[in-house]
C-alpha cells in the first residue's frame, strides 16, 4: 500500500499517518527526516544534499527523489509506505511516478485533506495557546506568522498536485475538519476500495 497524504499544514496528516503506520505496518516517509538521515549516513545523495544546503540553497527535486528512491529500498518499506509532505509540486509528482515506474511500482491512493482555512488557523492558534498554558515551548510551526507563511507556500506550490492525481484516477478528497476518528474511518473506506480495484 503506497499512499500520499496531501493537504495544508495543520490538516491532520501527521495524526492519520501514525494510525496508518500502526494499522498497516508501513513507514511514514517524511522528506525532511529522510534528508537528515541521508546526510547523517553520508550516502551519495546525502553528500550532494549537504553540499547544496551548505551553499544555502534549496535541495533540488532530483536530490529529494533520490532520497525517496534510496529510502523505499529499505526492508520496512517493501510492503508500502505513507508519503507526507511530498510531492509538493507537479515536477516532483512526475519524478516520483517515473522513479516508481522504473521499479514496477505505483502510488495506490492519494488522500487529499480538504480544510476550512479560517478554522484551521483557529485550530493552530488554540494548539499554541494550550501548549503555552502548559508551560511548554510552542512548536515553531505553530507560531501564527510561521503557520500563515507555510499555508501560503502550500497554496502557491502544491495546489496543482491534487488535479495531477485526479487525472490519474487515484485522488480521494476527504473532509480534514471532521473528527479524527471519522477521518480515519473515511481513509479506511478509501483504502479498502483501492485494494479491491
Amino acid at each position: 500500500m503506497r499512499l500520499i497524504l496531501l493537504g495544508p499544514p495543520g490538516a491532520g496528516k501527521g495524526t492519520q499517518a501514525q494510525r496508518l503506520i500502526e494499522r498497516y505496518g508501513i513507514p511514514q516517509l517524511s522528506t525532511g527526516d529522510m534528508l537528515r538521515a541521508a546526510v547523517a549516513a553520508g550516502t551519495d545523495v546525502g553528500k550532494r544534499a549537504q553540499a547544496v544546503m551548505d551553499a544555502g540553497e534549496l535541495v533540488s527535486d532530483e536530490i529529494v527523489v533520490g532520497i525517496v528512491d534510496e529510502r523505499i529500498e529499505e526492508p520496512d518499506a517493501k510492503k508500502g509506505f505513507v508519503l507526507d509532505g511530498f510531492p509538493r509540486t507537479v515536477p516532483q509528482a512526475d519524478a516520483l511516478e517515473k522513479m516508481l515506474s522504473e521499479k514496477g511500482l505505483k502510488v495506490d491512493a492519494v488522500i487529499e485533506f480538504q480544510v476550512d482555512e479560517k478554522v484551521l488557523v483557529g485550530r493552530i492558534e488554540k494548539r499554541a495557546a494550550e501548549t503555552a498554558a502548559k508551560g511548554l515551548p510552542i512548536r515553531k510551526d505553530d507560531k501564527p506568522e510561521v503557520f500563515l507563511r507555510r499555508l501560503e507556500e502550500f497554496k502557491a506550490a502544491t495546489t496543482a498536485v491534487g488535479p495531477y492525481y485526479r487525472e490519474r484516477g487515484i485522488l480521494h478528497s476527504i473532509d480534514g475538519m471532521a473528527p479524527i476518528d471519522e477521518v480515519t474511518r473515511r481513509i479506511e473506506e478509501i483504502l479498502t476500495a483501492a485494494a479491491l480495484d
